[in-house]
């Protein structure tokens, strides 16, 4: 029986086997008891202050988020108290502390390493405060908004083998395990690895920092590049966001080693333009939609203050972007 190949020779029924067994299911909360849904339309937050706490706010993906939070809760009536930590984790734990004090009716936290602020977020929900994230994986947080990240790192795993063959070695840059959407996609992509023999992860991974992301990433690989000469040596690198990705592609357009790949992922605009782009590097990247996962937090705020039993997470859809179909994405979300 004939099996259709991609160029690379991987067989659909290789992918679609591979699909199966890195997906994990992922099962939303019972909902017991449920209150009357409201409507968009029907929401209101008048006469609420809802705090906003963001980790930082020089990424695209967390300024979108972080200005779409505001925006909504003034629309429906609200009264934000929106800070952001810069960064660094004692702003942050300071700023969890004070809104604490103030007692708003709800506090939304963006991100965050998880040891560093789950303790604030019990104290929030211990004070009678109910707590909700955008991307944070809390025990103390009624709801989570965020992207299918199991999804997302399965995905960006497969077309990344799919892309090299399924043999090579590849860059994988580790550094953030501590954040939750970062440790699922990385699992993930482990997850799928393990199912090819002949695609290895180059040992010491690469530690991704912040500040100073796209300089530290390239850096990192104008080192690796050095270390690994003869074409062939590397096959792509792999980030779990897309920032990191952005300092690698430059360092191999200014080696001329364009033959590796990057991936990603966020769909920073900068780095769709890069794969949109045949002559770079840049492979993939799973484009979020920030404001929409913002915009649906704060909806679930105003649900839960309304009466209505949440989920225990709420996903936004997320596009994979590749050479092939990056106009059709960007169109989709509207940064072409």
């Amino acid at each position: 029986m004939s099996i259709e190949k991609s160029e690379n020779g991987l067989g659909r029924r290789d992918l679609l086997k591979l699909s199966a067994a890195a997906g994990v299911a992922v099962a939303g909360a019972s909902l017991i008891g449920q209150k009357p849904v409201f409507a968009a339309e029907e929401l209101s937050l008048k006469g609420k202050r809802i705090a906003i706490s963001a980790t930082g706010t020089d990424h695209f993906f967390d300024l979108q988020a972080y200005n779409a939070q505001i925006e909504e809760v003034k629309r429906l009536g609200g009264e934000p108290i929106a800070v952001d930590a810069g960064r660094n984790d004692g702003k942050l734990v300071s700023q969890l502390q004070t809104l604490i004090a103030q007692k708003p009716d709800a506090i939304v936290q963006i991100l965050g390493t998880l040891s560093v602020i789950d303790p604030w977020l019990k104290k929030a929900r211990d004070a009678g405060i109910p707590v909700l994230t955008v991307d944070v994986g809390s025990t103390n947080s009624i709801n989570n908004t965020t992207s299918d990240n199991w999804g997302i790192g399965k995905d960006l795993a497969l077309q990344l083998v799919s892309d090299i063959g399924g043999e090579g070695n590849i860059v994988v840059f580790n550094g953030f395990y501590g954040v939750t959407p970062c440790a699922i996609r990385y699992d993930q992509l482990v997850n799928v690895v393990k199912y090819f023999p002949k695609v290895k992860i180059l040992q010491p991974e690469l530690r991704d920092v912040i500040p100073n992301t796209v300089q530290d990433a390239f850096t990192q690989i104008t080192a690796i590049l050095n270390k690994y000469p003869e074409k062939g040596s590397i096959k792509a690198i792999w980030s779990a966001w897309d920032i990191p990705q952005l300092g690698a592609t430059q360092a191999l357009t200014a080696a001329g080693r364009t033959e590796i790949r990057t991936y990603g992922v966020d769909g920073s605009p900068e780095v769709l333009q890069l794969i949109a782009d045949p002559n770079s590097p840049a492979g993939a990247d799973v484009a979020q939609q920030p404001a929409e996962i913002g915009r649906t937090a704060i909806r679930n705020v105003a649900k839960l203050l309304a009466g209505q039993i949440l989920p225990r997470e709420t996903y936004v859809s997320a596009l994979l972007a590749n050479k092939t179909n990056v106009g059709e994405v960007t169109k989709k979300l509207g940064i072409g």
